[in-house]
Protein backbone atom coordinates (compact mmCIF):
# COMPACT_ATOMS: atom_id res chain seq x y z
CA UNK A 1 0.00 0.00 0.00
CA UNK A 2 1.41 3.53 -0.87
CA UNK A 3 1.37 6.26 1.56
CA UNK A 4 -1.10 7.83 -0.63
CA UNK A 5 -3.58 5.09 0.09
CA UNK A 6 -2.56 4.84 3.66
CA UNK A 7 -3.78 8.74 3.67
CA UNK A 8 -6.79 8.18 1.78
CA UNK A 9 -7.64 5.24 4.28
CA UNK A 10 -6.84 7.42 7.76
CA UNK A 11 -8.87 10.10 6.10
CA UNK A 12 -11.77 7.82 5.40
CA UNK A 13 -11.42 6.70 9.30
CA UNK A 14 -12.02 10.27 10.40
CA UNK A 15 -15.45 11.24 12.36
CA UNK A 16 -18.15 13.40 10.61
CA UNK A 17 -19.66 16.73 11.04
CA UNK A 18 -22.02 18.83 9.04
CA UNK A 19 -21.58 22.43 8.40
CA UNK A 20 -23.99 25.10 7.85
CA UNK A 21 -24.10 28.72 7.61
CA UNK A 22 -26.34 31.78 7.51
CA UNK A 23 -27.15 35.16 7.73
CA UNK A 24 -28.59 37.40 10.02
CA UNK A 25 -30.80 40.03 8.36
CA UNK A 26 -32.82 42.81 9.90
CA UNK A 27 -34.99 45.41 9.07
CA UNK A 28 -34.65 48.85 10.44
CA UNK A 29 -36.86 48.52 13.60
CA UNK A 30 -34.08 45.90 14.61
CA UNK A 31 -36.38 42.43 13.51
CA UNK A 32 -34.61 39.78 12.29
CA UNK A 33 -35.74 37.78 8.83
CA UNK A 34 -37.06 34.53 8.99
CA UNK A 35 -37.88 31.81 6.58
CA UNK A 36 -40.57 28.63 6.23
CA UNK A 37 -39.06 25.74 5.07
CA UNK A 38 -41.53 23.44 3.49
CA UNK A 39 -39.84 20.10 4.32
CA UNK A 40 -39.31 20.43 8.50
CA UNK A 41 -40.94 22.11 11.37
CA UNK A 42 -40.39 25.15 12.38
CA UNK A 43 -38.78 28.10 10.92
CA UNK A 44 -34.94 29.70 9.71
CA UNK A 45 -32.92 31.88 8.66
CA UNK A 46 -31.68 32.20 5.16
CA UNK A 47 -28.60 29.70 5.23
CA UNK A 48 -28.15 25.91 4.43
CA UNK A 49 -25.17 23.77 3.74
CA UNK A 50 -21.89 24.61 2.94
CA UNK A 51 -20.79 22.80 0.40
CA UNK A 52 -17.41 21.53 1.62
CA UNK A 53 -16.52 19.03 -1.07
CA UNK A 54 -16.84 21.92 -3.34
CA UNK A 55 -14.12 23.93 -1.36
CA UNK A 56 -16.67 26.45 -0.06
CA UNK A 57 -16.05 28.44 2.57
CA UNK A 58 -18.86 29.31 5.36
CA UNK A 59 -19.15 33.20 4.26
CA UNK A 60 -19.78 31.75 0.74
CA UNK A 61 -22.49 29.42 1.41
CA UNK A 62 -24.19 31.45 4.21
CA UNK A 63 -24.49 34.53 0.67
CA UNK A 64 -25.02 31.96 -1.62
CA UNK A 65 -28.17 30.28 0.02
CA UNK A 66 -29.55 33.78 0.94
CA UNK A 67 -29.28 34.07 -2.76
CA UNK A 68 -31.41 31.16 -3.52
CA UNK A 69 -33.64 31.13 -0.89
CA UNK A 70 -34.64 35.25 -1.12
CA UNK A 71 -32.80 36.78 -4.38
CA UNK A 72 -30.40 38.56 -1.83
CA UNK A 73 -27.11 38.31 -3.09
CA UNK A 74 -25.21 41.07 -0.96
CA UNK A 75 -22.03 41.08 0.87
CA UNK A 76 -22.31 39.63 4.32
CA UNK A 77 -20.69 41.68 7.16
CA UNK A 78 -18.57 39.98 10.03
CA UNK A 79 -19.15 36.85 11.99
CA UNK A 80 -21.52 36.91 15.02
CA UNK A 81 -21.63 33.28 16.25
CA UNK A 82 -19.66 29.88 15.71
CA UNK A 83 -22.42 26.94 17.39
CA UNK A 84 -21.19 23.49 17.91
CA UNK A 85 -24.80 21.73 17.92
CA UNK A 86 -25.94 18.14 18.77
CA UNK A 87 -28.94 16.22 17.39
CA UNK A 88 -30.56 13.29 17.07
CA UNK A 89 -30.07 11.35 14.00
CA UNK A 90 -27.61 13.07 12.44
CA UNK A 91 -23.72 13.79 13.29
CA UNK A 92 -22.71 17.15 14.49
CA UNK A 93 -23.63 20.38 13.17
CA UNK A 94 -21.05 23.19 12.99
CA UNK A 95 -23.34 25.97 12.25
CA UNK A 96 -21.41 30.13 11.01
CA UNK A 97 -23.80 33.00 11.67
CA UNK A 98 -22.96 35.99 9.82
CA UNK A 99 -24.26 39.92 9.91
CA UNK A 100 -26.53 39.92 6.69
CA UNK A 101 -27.36 44.17 7.69
CA UNK A 102 -30.02 46.18 7.90
CA UNK A 103 -32.43 45.95 5.04
CA UNK A 104 -34.59 49.03 3.74
CA UNK A 105 -38.29 48.57 2.84
CA UNK A 106 -37.52 48.42 -1.06
CA UNK A 107 -35.04 45.17 -0.06
CA UNK A 108 -38.03 43.53 1.50
CA UNK A 109 -40.29 44.28 -0.69
CA UNK A 110 -37.67 42.65 -3.54
CA UNK A 111 -37.34 39.45 -1.67
CA UNK A 112 -37.81 36.21 -3.76
CA UNK A 113 -38.80 32.93 -2.29
CA UNK A 114 -36.95 29.93 -3.52
CA UNK A 115 -40.50 27.97 -3.91
CA UNK A 116 -38.86 24.69 -3.75
CA UNK A 117 -38.03 25.36 -0.16
CA UNK A 118 -39.73 28.12 1.22
CA UNK A 119 -43.70 28.30 2.02
CA UNK A 120 -42.73 32.37 3.54
CA UNK A 121 -41.13 34.83 5.32
CA UNK A 122 -41.69 37.32 8.04
CA UNK A 123 -39.56 39.99 10.80
CA UNK A 124 -39.66 38.90 14.35
CA UNK A 125 -38.39 40.70 17.29
CA UNK A 126 -35.79 38.98 19.09
CA UNK A 127 -37.60 38.72 22.11
CA UNK A 128 -40.02 36.28 20.12
CA UNK A 129 -37.31 34.08 18.19
CA UNK A 130 -37.72 31.02 20.58
CA UNK A 131 -40.89 30.48 19.19
CA UNK A 132 -40.01 30.29 15.89
CA UNK A 133 -36.76 29.05 15.77
CA UNK A 134 -36.47 25.80 17.97
CA UNK A 135 -33.96 24.45 19.74
CA UNK A 136 -30.51 25.47 19.71
CA UNK A 137 -31.37 27.79 16.37
CA UNK A 138 -33.44 30.21 18.78
CA UNK A 139 -30.67 30.58 21.05
CA UNK A 140 -28.07 31.13 18.69
CA UNK A 141 -29.67 33.76 17.12
CA UNK A 142 -30.59 35.30 20.31
CA UNK A 143 -27.06 35.73 21.02
CA UNK A 144 -26.30 36.86 17.69
CA UNK A 145 -28.86 39.63 18.04
CA UNK A 146 -27.06 40.41 21.64
CA UNK A 147 -23.42 40.34 20.02
CA UNK A 148 -24.89 43.19 17.27
CA UNK A 149 -26.29 45.06 20.05
CA UNK A 150 -22.95 45.07 22.46
CA UNK A 151 -20.69 45.22 19.99
CA UNK A 152 -18.59 42.54 21.20
CA UNK A 153 -16.48 39.77 19.08
CA UNK A 154 -18.18 36.54 17.83
CA UNK A 155 -19.31 34.02 19.82
CA UNK A 156 -18.59 30.79 20.35
CA UNK A 157 -21.59 28.63 21.70
CA UNK A 158 -22.46 24.77 22.35
CA UNK A 159 -26.04 24.43 21.28
CA UNK A 160 -26.84 27.28 21.67
CA UNK A 161 -25.18 28.74 24.94
CA UNK A 162 -21.75 29.97 25.63
CA UNK A 163 -19.91 27.38 27.29
CA UNK A 164 -19.82 27.39 31.20
CA UNK A 165 -17.04 29.66 32.22
CA UNK A 166 -16.48 31.59 28.62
Amino acid sequence: MTTTDDYATYIASLPRVLAGAAALYRDERGRVLIVEPNYREGWALPGGTIESDRNESPRSAARRESAEEIGLDLPLGRLLAVDWSLGEGRPPLVAYLYDGGVLDAAQLASLTLQEEELLSWKLVEPAELPSYLLGSLGRRVQEACRVLESGEAAVELENGRRPGGV
